[in-house]
């Protein structure tokens, strides 16, 4: 059974950076990809970023280009989220999500691609 653990979350000044993890532990060959969303107080659920495990192709979402890094560490099965220039708008719960679909990658941002989700991990943007 998948596990989806996240951690690295907390506060943190406007323009500093933070790394998040999610430990995916379980999988065998059925996590064809592991991603980040996140949620705001009052808003939907939106995609960070997503990682193809075979590959190690990354997609993004348009708010954090340029400014987050995903990678994974595959003898670790460990996804990472490097975030840079952090600013207000990034403040919300981070969520480590997993797709068992081949095809995810078709429409990475929809979430409905995902099965599984971690409990999620805050990060704060102070001003």
């Amino acid at each position: 059974q998948v596990q989806l653990v996240e951690s690295g979350g907390g506060l943190v000044q406007a323009g500093g950076s933070l790394r998040l993890s999610c430990a995916a532990s379980g999988c065998t060959g059925d996590c064809h990809g592991l991603g980040w969303f996140r949620q705001a107080p009052g808003k939907e659920r939106e995609f960070v970023a997503t990682i193809r495990w075979s590959s190690a192709t990354a997609y993004y979402g348009d708010s954090v280009k340029g400014r987050f890094d995903i990678s994974r560490d595959d003898a670790k099965n460990t996804l990472y989220l490097q975030m840079n220039s952090l600013n207000f708008e990034d403040t919300a719960l981070y969520f480590c999500a997993r797709s068992n679909l081949y095809t995810y990658h078709s429409d990475f941002a929809d979430l409905r691609r995902y099965d599984l989700w971690g409990q999620g991990t805050q990060v704060t943007v102070s001003t």
